[in-house]
């Protein structure tokens, strides 16, 4: 059984070519990319220890052997950041027996008073698994008659991969998937990411569970165009303050133009904090 570390691994090997490294091509190969033996000579490993560690049978190797994979690789910071967090937890991706308990859905008041300073502002406060925790008036008034805050407690990962209404709202939504698949490898521990990865795979289907395992490190977010249903696109920026010790999210929504910014101003209503409970 394999593991996201080995995956990860096997998916850059797959998608890189040797060009890019400045390797010759050795002719017509049985997999595209690179071959083990490329990677393993780059890296100062053998070729029987990349296997190992890709096939998940070695599920510690030393930092030095991670840095070592990432130069070989060519990663780029967010890649080697990523490949550093899949060897932490490398050894831990075998989830205990029986369900694993959902995450956490409690909120620091501190959190709760900074939304309500933001009011009447775009803003909401969630997990790394999509639970949407509290959100501001402006937040529910932006997705109102979208699906996403029906249910008693919405979850955007959910949303995007399981509403079809997600495909028409977010006008970029392949964009918007291998966001939300790739935070869930950030998830506050490997059981809160079984937990929701479970519930999800068997509905959601093959453009969830090949955008999870193939590692897309997500870049910086660009601006989120959304089709409303009021008929008009949005254009929004995205500021992420990240709460790291709480293992969440504040995610404050600002308009990207001017045409955006008034048709905020024309949902606004006096607004009120809502927090799901």
């Amino acid at each position: 059984m394999g593991t996201p570390l080995g995956d990860f691994i096997r998916a850059k090997r797959d998608s890189t070519q040797p060009d890019v490294l400045g390797l010759p091509d050795h002719g017509r190969r049985r997999s595209p990319g690179l071959r083990r033996s490329d990677v393993a000579a780059r890296a100062g490993v053998s070729v029987e220890y990349l296997t190992r560690i890709e096939q998940g049978r070695d599920r510690n190797p030393s930092p030095a052997v991670v840095n070592a994979l990432a130069d070989a690789l060519s990663l780029d910071p967010s890649e080697r950041n990523h490949l550093r967090y899949l060897a932490n937890i490398a050894g831990g991706a075998c989830a205990p027996p029986g369900r694993p308990a959902p995450p956490r859905r409690d909120i620091r008041p501190s959190v709760l008073e900074t939304l309500r300073l933001l009011e009447p502002g775009i803003a909401v406060v969630a997990n790394r698994v999509g639970d949407i925790l509290a959100h501001t008036r402006g937040y529910e008034l932006l997705m109102s008659g979208t699906g996403l805050l029906d249910a008693d407690q919405p979850n955007l990962t959910r949303y995007v991969f399981t509403d079809p209404a997600a495909r028409t709202f977010f006008a970029d939504w392949d964009a918007v998937a291998d966001e939300q698949a790739f935070d869930l490898w950030h998830a506050p521990s490997i059981h809160n990411f079984e937990w929701l990865t479970a519930e999800l795979t068997p509905v959601a289907g093959p453009d969830f569970t090949q955008r999870l395992n193939r590692h897309h490190v997500v870049p910086q977010r660009g601006v989120l165009r959304l089709n409303h249903p009021s008929g008009h696109e949005l254009r929004l920026q995205r500021e992420t303050l990240e709460l790291s010790s709480d293992a969440q999210q504040l995610v404050v929504f600002l308009p990207a133009d001017e045409a955006t910014a008034q048709i905020v101003e024309q949902l606004r209503r006096p607004t009120h904090l809502r927090a799901v409970q």
